[in-house]
C-alpha cells in the first residue's frame, strides 16, 4: 500500500493523508537554523545545536503521536481546523503534504476554504518561514479567526525537561507590536533570544500555556481558540508559548497571505540591551522586514530551489530505471546533506539531548557529502581531528555548538582513529587540496597542542598499529563500529551502561578493525607516498601486510569472516558459536580490502552472506540471532531476535556488501544488494514498512522478528553516505581519485545505458556508459581513445566528454 507518490519533476515526496504509519518528516534549514516537520505540521526547531540550542519543545513519545511543532488552528464559525490535521484532528475535506528539498508544503480544504502552508528556511538566515494562505472558494463572505501557536523551549532541552523546580520561575517573554519574544535567561547568562512574528497587525495575543489552552485544556482544543479570543497573557514563569490571533473577513474567491516568522537571534554582550531590560531587537526587526511580503518569500522560496538544483546538481544521472534515477539524483543525495548537518542528533528517534555529534558517524558522512559541499566538509575535518587526543584515540561524540569533545561516552571505540583517515583522502581525492594536511590542529583542542593534520593521521594509525591483541588483531576496545558488540564491558545491572561500565579486560580484538586498517592504512601510505615520505609509506604498508596476515591465518572461519575474539579469545561470529555464528560486517570489510581474494575466501564469504543472512528487505547483520543475554558480548544480544543489531537488515552495513562484490566484478550479485533495501523500491509496501519511502532507515526487522519488514530509526544513518558511495562509486563505477576520474562500472545486464552529470574539481565531466554485458573495456575522452580506466584532470579545461563500452 502507498501513502502518496514521488513528483520526480518537482523534486518532491507528494503524502494524500495524514494517516501515515508514522510521522513522515522533512529537514528544513541547512547551516546553522534547523527544523524538522511531519506531514502533519509536527516537529522542532533549534540553532546548530539541538541539545544546547533548543527552540521549540518537542515531546517524544507522545500520545498521541507527533504532538508538538507549529500549530495554525482555522476557526470558521464553531468548526475548527489545521491545515496540517494536528492537534484538531478534524478531518479536512482534502489533504496534502508535499515534502521538498529544504521545504514543506501543507494543503488543506475544509467547508469551502482553502489552506495552504509552506514552510522552509532561508538561505543564511536564523528563521523558519511559515506562509500560511487562506482563501474563500465558497460562494459567501466568511469571517474566520486564525491561532498560530509555538511552545518554547527553555534552551537546554535537557534540563528543560527536568529541572522543573528551577524552571516553572523563570519563563519570560516581551510583546512588542506582533511579534512575541522569548528571552527567558536572557538577564542572566544568555546572549541569544527567539522571535515569533507575523506581518499583520494582530487582534491578539497570549504568551502563557495555560491561560491559552485553559483549566483541564488540551492543544486539540484550546480554551482560547474555543472561546474565539485572546487573553493577551505575558508569561511570567511556568511554560511560556507564541500564540497570535488573526480576524480575517473574506469575501467569496478572495485570498489572504500572512507570514509568520520563527527565529533566533544573538546580541553581543555589550549590545544586550534596548534600554533596562528591554531586548535588543534590531536583528530579529531586520529578519522579519526581509520577509515581510508574500513576493519577498517567494523570491527567497525560489534562490532556495535554485541552491538545491546547483548543488544536486553535482551528480545527476538518467537511466530507464525511475526508481534508480530518483534516488540517485534527489532523496540520496539530498539525505546525504541532512546526515552531514545533523549527524546523529536530531530526528524523531533521536531525541538530541544526548549524543551530540558523532565521530564515527561524521567522518562516513563525508563520505557522500564530499562532492556537494567540499569547503564545508574540508571545515568539518578539522573539527573532528580536534577532538582527537594525543595517542592517536578520540572521544567518540562531540558537541557541534562548542565543538569540544563530549564526556557522556567518552572514548574506547577502537575503529574511530580510521574513519578520519578515511574521510581525509576521501576529501583530498574530490578536491586535490592536499593543502589540509598541513593545516595545525590542536590535539583535545588544547590550545599550543597544535600539529598537522598529517600527524593526526600518522596518530591514528599508529594507535591501531601499537594496540593489538594476541592473535595479532587490533584492540576492539569498548566497541569497534557496531556499537553494541561490547566485548570488554560486562553489564550485569540494569543501571551500567553497555558502553561505559568499568573494563575488566581489555584483550578482544576485531576483525572488521583489521580489515579496516588493510584499506585505511593503505590509503594512508598513499598519502605518505604523494605527500609525504615513502620510506613512511613502506613501513605502513608492512603493518598492513601482517594484520592482512593475521586476518587470513586467525580470521578465517572456513566459509566466512570470524567478526571477532572476545576478551576471553573465544571466537564470536563463528560456527562454533551456537548463536551469532555468521555477520555481515567482516564479510564486506574484507572483501573490500581485498583479503582472501586470491585464496578464494572473499568469493565463498559472499556466497555464505547470500545463503545464510540474505531476506527481502536486505542482509541481516548476523545469524542465528542470539535468544539468551551474554554478558561477555554485551548489548547486542539484549535485543530481541531480528532488531537492531541482533539479526535485521542494519541498513548502514548493506553498502559494504554491495562493495565488494563490485570488488570481485559482481555486476548482478551488486545491484541486487543495492536494491533490496533502498526505500524507492519497497514504497509499495509502505505499510509494512512504515518509514518514509523516500530516505533510508537505521534498521529493517529481520526475519526472526514480530513484525518482519518494519523499519525504524529513519534519515539520520550512516546507511545515506555509504550507499551514495555503493551506486556512484562502486556500480555506476566514477571514482574520485587522486590524478582524476576513474570509471569502472560494475553494473547488472539491465542497465544497458546510463549517462551521468559529474561536477569534478570545477569541471563538468558527461559520462556515458554502453554496457553490452561483455567483458572488454574500452574508454573515449572528447572522441579519441584513452588508456587506462583514468579520465586524468587537467587545470585549466572545464568540459570533458566521456564515453566507455562494457
Amino acid at each position: 500500500m502507498k501513502y502518496g507518490y514521488f513528483d520526480d519533476i518537482a523534486k518532491e515526496y507528494v503524502i494524500e493523508t495524514p494517516a501515515t504509519p508514522l510521522p513522515w518528516i522533512n529537514y528544513l534549514g541547512n547551516d546553522g537554523f534547523f527544523s524538522l516537520i511531519s506531514n502533519t505540521g509536527g516537529g522542532y526547531a533549534f540553532y546548530r545545536d539541538a541539545k544546547l540550542r533548543r527552540i521549540t519543545r518537542y515531546r517524544y513519545n507522545n500520545v498521541p503521536a507527533d504532538l508538538g511543532g507549529r500549530f495554525y488552528y482555522i476557526k470558521d464559525a464553531e468548526d475548527i481546523w489545521n491545515p496540517g490535521y494536528l492537534p484538531c484532528r478534524n478531518k479536512p475535506d482534502s489533504f496534502r503534504c508535499r515534502h521538498g528539498l529544504g521545504y514543506t508544503v501543507i494543503e488543506s480544504a475544509k467547508n469551502g476554504l482553502n489552506a495552504v502552508l509552506t514552510c522552509f528556511v532561508p538561505l543564511k538566515e536564523n528563521c523558519e518561514i511559515n506562509q500560511l494562505a487562506v482563501k474563500n472558494t465558497s460562494a459567501v463572505t466568511k469571517s474566520i479567526k486564525i491561532y498560530s501557536a509555538v511552545e518554547w523551549c527553555l534552551w537546554n532541552s535537557i534540563d528543560d525537561a527536568q529541572n522543573f523546580q528551577r524552571n516553572l520561575n523563570i519563563g519570560e517573554v516581551e510583546v512588542e507590536g506582533s511579534t512575541i519574544y522569548h528571552k527567558t535567561e536572557y538577564r542572566e547568562r544568555r546572549s541569544h533570544y527567539a522571535y515569533f512574528g507575523v506581518n499583520a497587525d494582530i487582534d491578539g495575543f497570549d504568551t502563557d500555556r495555560e491561560t491559552f489552552l485553559g483549566c483541564f485544556g488540551t492543544w486539540d482544543a484550546p480554551e482560547m481558540v474555543l472561546l474565539g479570543e485572546s487573553a493577551g497573557s505575558v508569561a511570567c514563569g511556568w511554560s511560556p508559548i507564541a500564540s497570535h490571533r488573526l480576524d480575517i473577513l473574506l469575501k467569496p474567491g478572495e485570498e489572504k497571505v500572512f507570514i509568520f516568522v520563527l527565529g533566533y537571534a544573538e546580541n553581543p554582550k555589550e549590545q544586550k540591551w534596548e534600554s533596562k531590560c528591554v531586548i535588543n531587537k534590531s536583528s530579529a526587526k531586520d529578519a522579519l522586514k526581509r520577509f515581510c511580503s508574500a513576493d519577498l518569500t517567494k523570491a527567497a522560496l525560489k534562490e532556495l530551489s535554485a541552491y538545491y538544483d546547483a548543488l544536486l546538481g553535482r551528480f545527476q544521472m538518467e537511466s530507464e530505471n525511475g526508481s534508480l534515477n530518483r534516488m540517485v539524483n534527489i532523496w540520496n543525495q539530498y539525505q546525504c546533506l541532512v546526515t552531514f548537518n545533523i549527524s546523529r542528533s536530531a530526528s524523531y528517534f533521536e531525541s538530541g539531548t544526548g549524543r551530540g555529534m558523532g565521530f564515527r558517524d561524521s567522518c562516513q558522512d563525508i563520505l557522500g557529502f564530499v562532492h556537494l559541499l567540499s569547503d564545508r566538509a574540508r571545515e568539518r575535518i578539522l573539527n573532528l581531528a580536534a577532538i582527537q587526543f594525543e595517542d592517536g584515540s578520540t572521544y567518540h561524540q562531540y558537541q557541534p555548538l562548542t565543538k569540544r569533545g563530549s564526556g557522556d561516552i567518552g572514548s574506547g571505540f577502537n575503529d574511530d582513529p580510521l574513519w578520519l583517515v578515511a574521510c581525509t583522502a576521501a576529501y583530498i581525492r574530490e578536491t586535490g587540496d592536499s593543502a589540509i594536511l598541513y593545516q595545525p590542529v590542536p590535539f583535545d583542542n588544547v590550545s599550543g597542542s597544535e600539529q598537522p593534520l598529517f600527524e593526526h593521521l600518522r596518530r591514528s594509525i599508529a594507535f591501531i598499529a601499537t594496540h593489538k591483541g594476541p592473535h595479532g588483531l587490533p584492540l576492539i576496545g569498548r566497541a569497534d563500529w557496531n556499537d553494541c558488540l561490547n566485548l570488554n564491558c560486562f553489564s550485569e545491572e540494569p543501571d551500567m551502561s553497555f558502553q561505559t561500565c568499568a573494563n575488566s579486560r581489555s584483550e578482544a580484538e576485531s576483525v572488521l578493525i583489521a580489515a579496516m586498517f588493510v584499506i585505511y592504512g593503505s590509503e594512508y601510505a598513499e598519502l605518505c607516498r604523494r605527500f609525504g615520505s615513502s620510506k613512511e609509506a613502506d613501513g605502513v604498508l608492512r603493518e598492513v601486510e601482517s594484520i592482512k596476515e593475521a586476518v587470513l591465518l586467525h580470521g578465517w572461519d572456513g566459509e566466512w569472516f570470524l567478526r571477532a575474539y572476545d576478551a576471553f579469545s573465544n571466537k564470536v561470529g563463528s560456527r562454533e558459536c551456537a548463536e551469532g555464528q555468521i555477520y555481515i560486517e567482516p564479510q564486506g570489510f574484507c572483501v573490500m580490502a581485498g583479503i582472501g581474494v586470491s585464496e578464494g575466501f572473499a568469493g565463498r564469504a559472499l556466497l555464505s552472506v547470500q545463503e545464510r543472512l540474505t531476506n527481502d528487505y536486505g542482509i541481516e547483520l548476523l545469524a542465528p540471532c542470539y535468544t539468551e543475554y551474554h554478558t561477555e558480548l554485551g548489548e547486542i544480544t539484549s535485543y530481541p531476535p531480528g532488531y537492531k543489531e541482533n539479526g535485521s537488515v542494519f541498513c548502514h552495513n548493506n553498502p559494504w556488501i554491495g562493495i565488494a562484490h563490485a570488488k570481485l566484478g559482481n555486476g548482478k550479485e551488486a545491484f541486487d544488494v543495492y536494491r533490496r533495501n533502498c526505500p524507492a523500491y519497497h514504497e509499495d509496501a509502505s505499510d509494512i514498512h512504515k518509514t518514509e519511502p523516500y530516505v533510508y532507515s537505521q534498521m529493517i526487522a529481520g526475519r526472526d522478528a514480530a513484525r518482519y519488514g518494519e523499519a525504524k530509526n529513519s534519515w539520520l544513518t550512516g546507511t545515506a553516505a555509504w550507499s551514495f558511495v555503493e551506486i556512484s562509486q562502486a556500480i555506476l563505477g566514477i571514482y574520485p581519485h587522486y590524478d582524476g576520474l576513474m570509471v569502472i562500472p560494475c553494473v547488472p545486464p539491465e542497465l544497458s545505458y546510463y549517462k551521468v552529470i559529474r561536477y569534478y574539481r570545477g569541471a563538468k565531466y558527461t559520462i556515458a556508459v554502453h554496457n553490452s554485458g561483455g567483458n572488454k573495456y574500452e574508454m573515449k575522452v572528447d572522441g579519441k581513445a584513452a588508456e587506462g580506466q583514468t579520465v586524468l584532470f587537467v587545470q585549466g579545461k572545464r568540459e570533458y566528454d566521456v564515453e566507455v563500452f562494457i
